[in-house]
């Protein structure tokens, strides 16, 4: 695919099919990313079928069409399958019903196209590529948004001792082994991949979410109607924006809100949680005015949502690196804001920022720094521009729709190939990142 050609098989484009449980309508960060994946890769030419579920998340829509058509896009649904929707156990069991209503949807043989590639989501949906490889000889490509049990583990859901997480573990390696290719978020997922199951380094590739800068584009705040609609345009806004979960610290940051109270800072909060309800009691138990709290937006609204701040926050747990990769990181880039990201000293969302000089990392728990930093670009218009743009140049660099795309139809191109004949494996996909690209400007 570095030459540009279509994927072929048998002097036809392979067809893809997509197992996801989220997709939009829903909010989930998972399902737009699919979305917009699935979409790009119709537009190189490569015939798409996805396969998901009814809205969970967007709880406004309680059911989306069967089957929708966009181009080389086809979409299909299977029946609802919220069950307690809001509670670990009924996400965990209507996960189970996914799986089981995607089994039954590809053993129809028009719905297994040429490859599959099967998302984490939900976390044991990878057994149904093993399975369908096993039985009808369809490669599979593993696509890990979170890396479970481990996650479980960290948030003390389950033991690490457990005889469940050891047959988990011992499930995803022959998982893994059996793919054609195993894709990662970041290369801290990878090491913890490779340290689980090192016999199959050389089929991880790391390939990152993405934003589109021609969605997200720069709108100053006085320009925006988002920023004027909530009383954002003359003081200095700090905005978080997306899911508050057990993954995410939101401890870090109610320390620096509260340290800046006295300050003409606005901290505003967008998305939800299972961490959320409980930010939001805490500020109104402290009697925080200094924040202020709003519902998920609608799609069409996030270009102006996530240009209404003067800097984004991006945070992950202690314990979390390697085993999630917030996709937020990337939309703030479009943005053209400064990011401050809250996570641990060797996570690769400080190499990023780094990289791309648009922010600062911070150590969990370090809220004094944080409010520095806030203070510190606060007083400084012309700094928050400087890193601002910087990350956005950043992002057209590397982190694009079409540049991402491309790495996945090369992967997936390679994929079908090796399958037909395995000494085509390595000769194809010519962009499997072991990190991420590093594009300086001239």
């Amino acid at each position: 695919m570095s030459n540009g050609k279509t994927p072929t098989r048998h002097n036809k484009p392979f067809k893809l099919s997509i197992i996801t449980q989220f997709y939009p309508p829903d909010y989930a960060a998972t399902g737009q990313l699919i979305e917009e994946l699935a979409i790009q890769l119709g537009q190189l030419g490569l015939p798409v079928q996805v396969f998901t579920g009814q809205p969970s998340y967007a709880f406004q829509k309680k059911s989306a069409p069967a089957i929708e058509h966009s181009g080389q896009v086809v979409v299909k649904r299977s029946r609802a399958t919220r069950i307690w929707s809001k509670r670990i156990r009924g996400k965990a069991l209507n996960g189970l019903l996914f799986c089981v209503r995607s089994g039954l949807y590809l053993l129809k043989t028009g719905s297994r196209g040429d490859v599959l590639l099967v998302t984490s989501a939900p976390p044991f949906l990878p057994v149904l590529g093993y399975l369908v490889n096993k039985v009808f000889g369809l490669p599979y490509v593993c696509l890990l948004y979170d890396l479970y049990p481990d996650v479980a583990v960290e948030l003390n859901v389950i033991s690490r001792h457990h005889w469940l997480v050891r047959l988990w573990d011992a499930l995803n390696c022959r998982i893994w082994q059996q793919a054609q290719q195993v894709i990662v978020l970041s290369p801290s997922m990878k090491d913890r991949v490779v340290a689980k199951c090192p016999e199959i380094t050389d089929k991880i590739t790391v390939i990152h979410n993405w934003a589109d800068p021609n969605w997200i584009v720069p709108i100053a705040k006085h320009q925006n109607w988002f920023a004027k609609a909530f009383n954002l345009v003359d003081s200095f806004t700090v905005l978080y924006s997306g899911n508050m979960g057990h993954c995410h610290d939101v401890e870090t940051i109610l320390e620096a809100v509260k340290l800046l109270q006295q300050e003409p800072v606005q901290f505003v909060f967008i998305g939800n949680g299972a961490k959320n309800q409980l930010f939001q009691a805490q500020a109104k138990q402290l009697g925080l005015s200094n924040c202020q709290f709003l519902p998920y937006q609608n799609k069409q609204n996030l270009p102006y949502s996530l240009t209404a701040c003067d800097l984004s926050l991006v945070s992950v747990s202690p314990g979390m690196e390697g085993l999630v990769a917030p996709s937020k990181l990337y939309a703030a880039l479009a943005a053209a804001r400064p990011v401050a990201v809250i996570c641990e000293q060797h996570s690769y969302l400080r190499a990023i920022v780094a990289e791309a000089q648009c922010g600062e990392g911070f150590c969990n728990g370090d809220a004094a720094g944080l409010a520095a930093f806030i203070l510190r670009l606060a007083a400084d218009t012309q700094l928050v521009q400087q890193m601002g743009l910087a990350g956005r140049r950043y992002l057209q660099g590397n982190f694009t729709p079409d540049l991402i795309a491309k790495q996945y139809s090369d992967l997936l191109c390679d994929a079908v190939l090796n399958d037909l004949d395995p000494s085509c494996s390595g000769n194809v996909g010519q962009v499997k990142r072991e990190s991420f690209p590093i594009r300086k400007e001239t």
